[in-house]
């Protein structure tokens, strides 16, 4: 039988879980080898919501040069304005 693919955890499951991650280490009532297995899964965790966000990026990025409409040109000026 075959397995079905997994659904990638949204940017928000992401977030949950790495809450949870460092709840359980901060606890500091984790036996080593759970601490560093927990430790892991935070970091891989971290990784692929840098991933998302980085992928969310490209796609603004895109649209915005795909799209020349005034009113995003002005959105845009007017942030990096007030930064």
């Amino acid at each position: 039988m075959a397995k079905k693919p997994t659904k990638d955890p949204s940017f928000e499951e992401i977030l949950q879980q790495l809450e949870t991650v460092v709840t359980h280490l901060e606890n500091g009532d984790l036996p080593l080898d759970e601490a560093l297995s927990e430790f892991e899964n935070g970091i891989k965790l971290a990784r692929t919501g840098k991933q998302q966000l980085q992928q969310a990026e490209q796609r603004i990025q895109i649209l915005m040069s795909e799209n020349s409409d005034a009113e995003l040109t002005e959105f845009v000026a007017d942030k990096n304005e007030s930064l």
